[in-house]
C-alpha cells in the first residue's frame, strides 16, 4: 500500500487539533478488507511508511491498542500483531504501563571493504573449498557437492511437521527442553531397527547415540579418542573435510592407497607396523570421491590387521543410502566391537536438518555421549523428531529408492559428458553423487582458473592428505543437468592441454 507523505502530515495535523477524534486515533490510516495483503501488514506498512518519512517523530506516542482498534474498525489482536512487529523491527518500543513509542532509528554501520584475493594466489586449501560452498550465489555447482535442493522431497519433511503438530501439546511440549543426552529415544530405536535388519547388532539404548550430522559425529571420535601427537591412518583420496579437522588437532596424518576394492591392505598392514596409528577413518560403502565400494575380502583383511596392531576403526557411512544393494560393512562383521559406525540423513533429506548417528560399543557410546554434552550439549530435539517420523512412516524408504535412481540416471550422463572432453573414471563408480576422474593436467591449476570465472571446482590436490600434485578432479553428478560449469570446464581444459 503506497505511503502519502501528504496524507500523513494532514493527519497528523488532525491528530493535534484533536487527539480524540478517530481519525486521529487510526493515523490517517483505513483497513482495505479487499485487499490481498492482510490487516496486519497494511498496519504494519503504514506505520513503516510514517516512522521513515518522519510523519511519526522519534518519542511520539503512538495510539493504543483499544483506541487504533476502535477508530480503524478492526480487532484489538490485528494491532497487538502489527505493532509487535513493528517493535521487532526496531521502529517501536514498547513502555511497559504506558504503550508505544517511536523508537530512535540507528543507522547500520557499512561493512569496511574487504580487498579482492586474486584466484592465482589464494591458499587453495580445504578452508576455500567449504568458504565457496556455501556462497550464496548459487553457481557451485562444480565443486558443491550437494544434490540440488529441487531433488529432495520437501513435503516429507513439511509433511513430518504437521503431523507432529496434530499430536498435540505432549509433542510440542516434548520441543521446549534439552532432550536426552544420547538423543531422542524413538529415532534411535528406530535407527537400531534399520541397522540391525543390514545385520549391524546396535542396542538403541547400549550402542546408539545422535549427533547434529556425520560432521559432528566424526569430530566426536576424534576429540575422545585422540590426542596431538598420536597417529591417524585416513584414505588417499578421502574426503577432504577430515584432514583440515585432524590437521587443528595436531595429529599425524597418514595416507592409505585406496584400490578399488578398498584400503591397499599390503599398504595398511606396512604402514600400522611402522606408526601404530590410533585410529583408521574409512568408507566402505560408496567411497568419497571415487564412489566404490569395499570387497568382502579386503574387509576381512582390515579387521584381522586393525587387531593385530590395536587401533579402532571409524567407519564413514555417510553415502550409504545411494548403494541400491545391502552395503558391506565393517560394523556388521566385526559386532561394534572395534568399529565405530557413523551415518546421518543430510545427504538424502536436507543438508540443513543435522540428524545423524554413531554407532559403537557401549562403553564407547559413554565416553562419546559426555564429549557431546561438553562440546555443545545435547542435539537438536524438534530435528529429530522430523528424522524419526519420515524414518517411522515408511516414507523415508520410497524417498531414497526414487533419489538413488536419478543419482544413478544423472551419474550415467555425467561420465559420458566427461569422457566427451577428455576426463576419464579409470574405474567406473558403482553408486553416489561423484565422478572421479583423470583430467590430463594438473587440477589445481584447473581449479584456480575456474575460480577467476566465479566456477568453483574440487581438485584432487585436497583430497589427498599428503597435498599432492593431480590430475584427478571430483565432479558431482548433478552438474550433468548445467550448461554453463560445461562450457566453462571445456573451454579451460582446452587452454591447459594447449
Amino acid at each position: 500500500m503506497p505511503f502519502d507523505t501528504a496524507a500523513a502530515d494532514h493527519s497528523l495535523a488532525r491528530a493535534a487539533a484533536s487527539a480524540t477524534t478517530p481519525a486521529a486515533a487510526s493515523m490517517g490510516w483505513q483497513p482495505m478488507r479487499s485487499s490481498g495483503t492482510a490487516l496486519v501488514e497494511q498496519l504494519v506498512e503504514h506505520f513503516t511508511g510514517l516512522v521513515r518519512n518522519h510523519g511519526l517523530r522519534v518519542g511520539m506516542r503512538v495510539p493504543s491498542v483499544r483506541a487504533l482498534a476502535q477508530s480503524a474498525g478492526v480487532s484489538r489482536d490485528t494491532v497487538v500483531q502489527a505493532y509487535d512487529k513493528l517493535a521487532a523491527q526496531g521502529l517501536l518500543q514498547s513502555r511497559r504501563g504506558s504503550g508505544f513509542y517511536v523508537a530512535a532509528q540507528r543507522r547500520l554501520m557499512e561493512p569496511a571493504a574487504v580487498a579482492e584475493v586474486p584466484a592465482e594466489v589464494v591458499e587453495f586449501d580445504t578452508a576455500y573449498l567449504l568458504r565457496g560452498i556455501f556462497r550464496d550465489d548459487g553457481e557451485n555447482t562444480g565443486g558443491a557437492g550437494c544434490l540440488p535442493s529441487s531433488w529432495m522431497d520437501q513435503g516429507l519433511i513439511t509433511g513430518a511437521m504437521r503431523a507432529i503438530s496434530r499430536q498435540g501439546a505432549r509433542a510440542e511440549l516434548g520441543f521446549l527442553g534439552y532432550g536426552h543426552p544420547q538423543g531422542f529415544l524413538p529415532l534411535r530405536q528406530q535407527i537400531a531397527s534399520n541397522l540391525q535388519a543390514q545385520e549391524v547388532q546396535a542396542h538403541p539404548e547400549a550402542n546408539l547415540m545422535t549427533v547434529g550430522g556425520v560432521t559432528q559425529g566424526l569430530d566426536l571420535i576424534v576429540r575422545c579418542f585422540l590426542k596431538p601427537g598420536d597417529t591417524v591412518l585416513v584414505e588417499d583420496p578421502a574426503w577432504f573435510l577430515i584432514f583440515g579437522r585432524l590437521k587443528y588437532m595436531g595429529v599425524n596424518v597418514i595416507g592409505v592407497p585406496r584400490l578399488p576394492g578398498g584400503p591397499d591392505v599390503v599398504a595398511l598392514e606396512s604402514l600400522a607396523q611402522a606408526h601404530q596409528p590410533k585410529l583408521f577413518i574409512l568408507n566402505t560403502a560408496v567411497h568419497n570421491p571415487t564412489g566404490l565400494s569395499l570387497s568382502a575380502g579386503v574387509a576381512h583383511e582390515v579387521l584381522r590387521i586393525a587387531e593385530r596392531h590395536d587401533f579402532l576403526l571409524v567407519e564413514d557411512d555417510t553415502y550409504a543410502d545411494f548403494l541400491g544393494a545391502m552395503p558391506l560393512r565393517l560394523a556388521a562383521m566385526d559386532r561394534l566391537q572395534r568399529v565405530i559406525l557413523v551415518g546421518g540423513y543430510s545427504k538424502t533429506l536436507s543438508g540443513g536438518l543435522r540428524v545423524g548417528y554413531i554407532a559403537a560399543k557401549p562403553d564407547y557410546v559413554h565416553r562419546l555421549t559426555d564429549m557431546k554434552l561438553l562440546s555443545g550439549l545435547t542435539s537438536s530435539l524438534p530435528a529429530e523428531h522430523i528424522v524419526h517420523h519420515i524414518l517411522a512412516d515408511g516414507s523415508y524408504r520410497k524417498h531414497v529408492d526414487r533419489l538413488r535412481e536419478r543419482v544413478d540416471r544423472a551419474r550415467i550422463r555425467c561420465l559420458r559428458k566427461l569422457e566427451a572432453i577428455g576426463c576419464y573414471a579409470e574405474h567406473e563408480p558403482v553408486a553416489g553423487t561423484f565422478a572421479w576422474v583423470d583430467c590430463g593436467v594438473d587440477t589445481e591449476v584447473l581449479a584456480r582458473q575456474a575460480a577467476l570465472s566465479n566456477l568453483l571446482l574440487a581438485p584432487g590436490v585436497l583430497f589427498s592428505p599428503q597435498q599432492a600434485t593431480s590430475r584427478m578432479l571430483r565432479v558431482p553428478v548433478a552438474m550433468a543437468d548445467h550448461v554453463a560449469p560445461w562450457k566453462m570446464l571445456e573451454h579451460i581444459l582446452k587452454q591447459l592441454r594447449g
